[in-house]
């Protein structure tokens, strides 16, 4: 069924289901607060400080993209589910 679905469509699909479940969530316990995160974030959002915190990235204007995910030497970010969908909601 998916080669029914133009590729961009199907990114956009994949994209829309993880802004709607998840978050990116830091391990502060590997971070060492280099600022490579923030850095690559295209919209310029603090994800240090919310590693600092130990927050999830839970502002309304990150894009869940992965930049901070990918980029982060130190594997400290990752996507978790929110609090939500580990309860079986919406």
């Amino acid at each position: 069924m998916m080669a029914l679905v133009p590729r961009s469509l199907a990114f956009d699909l994949t994209r829309a289901e993880v802004l709607a479940t998840g978050n990116v969530v830091p391990d502060p316990a590997r971070c060492v607060q280099c600022g490579i995160c923030s850095y690559n974030c295209p919209l310029g959002l603090d994800v240090r400080a919310y590693a600092w915190r130990d927050e999830p990235i839970a502002d309304a204007h990150c894009l869940t993209c992965g930049q901070c995910v990918a980029r982060c030497p130190r594997g400290a970010l990752r996507f978790a589910p929110t609090a939500a969908q580990k309860r079986g909601g919406c």
